[in-house]
């Protein structure tokens, strides 16, 4: 019998059909694929950490970390925050806000980095009492060398320190200032931030004041505020009530020296001394002697009037005073000068220009609150005012 001959392309085929056979076997007989299926890493618990007003959203993560975070209130506003090291938990920069809704989005990743997104909600309870402030001076404005940046509240501040914190100051050329503490004539806390020496004309100055959610201990804030002003020309008023005048400097130079006359001595009508600021321009005011507790000392509308305290001390026009002006001290208090002098004078002065009063005989020195009267303690002094000193 004659030997049987395969073709080479047959042979060819048969070899390469052992040596696939062979390498697939080799593969499946490998552990990782043995055919069991992988075991999936478990899911990230994501918890809101005990949520309430006037404390950060905390989120923590556990069996996985934070991949990112938003939380938005009713009225699109975010709280923005930072996750913490190793990625386990997060937490807002700033306080929730009370009677506020908030959405909480977290974007979370397992061990093995497959990412879910979890929502909740929660809101916090509307606040007891609000407390809300009042800004001085007004936003963009311009206002003389001396004028701090004030602020008076509606309700207490008990916690000082908490409101302090969130108020930021920053100035065109890093002006060295602190926040003090006063009681303000109309017996409401008040928070002014005053430089160390007197502004440098042209600076520019801005408030904020990231108050929501912040409790001041006699009620909650739920906005925040922002101002700004800026500082004009470098003029002081020196009152020199022993011989009796009033003189206005201009960038170091004297522009002008008028003759005044100041609080009678001996009594109640005596004028204040120490440094006072211009604190409003108010033009032809009635003027009446028993707001002030003089009695029925006098009842008349006064021109030029410029109001130097709370308490009642003015500059203005006094042409019932003229024989005085110049002479003697015969005023109730106020410092006057005649109707011509005034009407230039009104012109020239700003808000927030400095009155630098001085004289033997006067009543005591311009309390901090009663006006802008914190010129009147030492850079010391002043900063021991803080709540943050």
């Amino acid at each position: 019998m004659l030997p049987i001959r395969t073709p080479r392309p047959a042979l060819a085929a048969v070899a390469l059909t052992v040596s696939l056979t062979a390498c697939t076997a080799q593969a499946a007989s490998g552990p990782e694929r043995s055919g069991a299926p992988a075991s999936a890493a478990p899911p990230t618990k994501v918890k809101v950490v005990d949520p309430a007003a006037g404390r950060p959203v905390k989120v923590t993560a556990t069996g996985g970390t934070i991949a990112g975070v938003k939380v938005v209130d009713a009225d699109g506003g975010s709280l923005a925050g930072r996750t913490g090291a190793g990625g386990a938990d997060w937490t807002s920069d700033r306080k929730a806000a009370p009677g506020t809704t908030y959405t909480v989005e977290v974007r979370s990743r397992t061990a093995d980095g497959k990412e879910s997104t979890s929502t909740s909600s929660f809101t916090t309870p509307e606040p007891a009492k609000v407390n809300k402030v009042t800004l001085a001076p007004g936003k963009n404005t311009t206002v003389g060398i001396a004028h701090p940046l004030s602020i008076v509240f509606d309700l207490p501040v008990t916690r000082k320190a908490d409101v302090e914190k969130q108020l930021k100051v920053t100035t065109s050329n890093a002006t060295e200032g602190s926040w003090g503490w006063v009681k303000d004539y109309s017996g409401r806390d008040r928070a002014d931030w005053r430089p160390k020496e007197y502004w440098k004309p042209g600076t520019k100055v801005t408030l904020e004041a990231d108050l929501n959610g912040t409790d001041s201990g006699g009620g909650w804030f739920v906005r925040d505020y922002r101002t700004g002003f800026t500082i004009g020309a470098a003029q002081i008023v020196k009152v020199d009530l022993d011989r009796h005048t009033l003189t206005l400097n201009k960038d170091g130079r004297t522009v002008r020296t008028i003759p005044v006359s100041g609080g009678t001595p001996g009594g109640d009508k005596r004028s204040w001394r120490g440094t006072a600021v211009l604190m409003a321009k108010e033009g032809t005011i009635n003027m009446n002697s028993e707001t002030v507790g003089l009695g029925d000392a006098y009842d008349k509308m006064v021109d030029y009037s410029m109001r130097l305290t709370w308490s009642g001390m003015y500059a203005h026009a006094a042409p019932w005073n003229a024989p005085y002006f110049g002479r003697a001290n015969k005023s109730s208090g106020c410092i006057g000068m005649s109707d011509e002098n005034a009407a230039s004078f009104y012109a020239s002065v700003n808000v927030g220009d400095p009155f630098e009063i001085t004289g033997a005989e006067t009543k005591g020195t311009v309390a901090e609150g009663n006006g802008y009267g914190a010129w009147n303690l030492s850079w010391a002094q002043w900063k021991a005012k803080s709540a943050l000193a």
